[in-house]
């Protein structure tokens, strides 16, 4: 008799990522236009549980290396049980703006994938955030763009963070 594994319930995926970190962005300056210049930031994420752990909320807070721009982010990541997915939406608490669609997706085997569908510079285009290399004191995340309907992908921010 084959019993197949209970299907993985991921509520505590997102567990690792609970406290204070510091963070190293890098961010391609142009994505999907060929470009090859990229600008870094370091500053801090902190996220919080919220909602019986269903939830959580991260700050993110960054300041430009050799340059002035600096980038305060938003996210809200919450948990489907049904699906067994998480969604992450970017939230501008500045302007009260809540981005859609969210990413959508889950961890499997230690390596979070994250998609969605949506416009960028007028065209559609594919988003996939990846987390990976995720331990107690480190953790990467790269987001990355498609615009041939995920054939191929360019990658345009990596954070690094590490514990503080």
């Amino acid at each position: 008799m084959t019993t197949e594994a209970p299907a993985h319930d991921g509520l505590h995926d997102f567990d690792f990522l609970i406290g204070r970190w510091q963070a190293h962005l890098k961010k391609l300056l142009n994505p999907l236009t060929g470009s090859t210049e990229w600008i870094e930031y370091e500053g801090t994420s902190v996220t919080r549980k919220l909602w019986g752990d269903r939830a959580n909320t991260e700050e993110f807070a960054v300041s430009g290396i050799g340059h002035d721009r600096r980038i305060e982010a938003q996210t809200l990541r919450l948990y489907n049980p049904e699906a067994r997915q998480w969604s992450i939406y970017l939230v501008d608490a500045a302007k009260g703006n809540l981005a859609l669609p969210p990413v959508i997706g889950q961890f499997t085997d230690g390596r979070g994938e994250f998609y969605d569908h949506e416009i960028f510079d007028g065209r559609a285009i594919f988003v996939r955030y990846v987390w990976f290399d995720v331990s107690p004191q480190a953790a990467r995340m790269e987001q990355s763009f498609s615009a041939d309907g995920g054939r191929t992908w360019e990658v345009n921010w990596i954070c690094s963070l590490t514990r503080d």
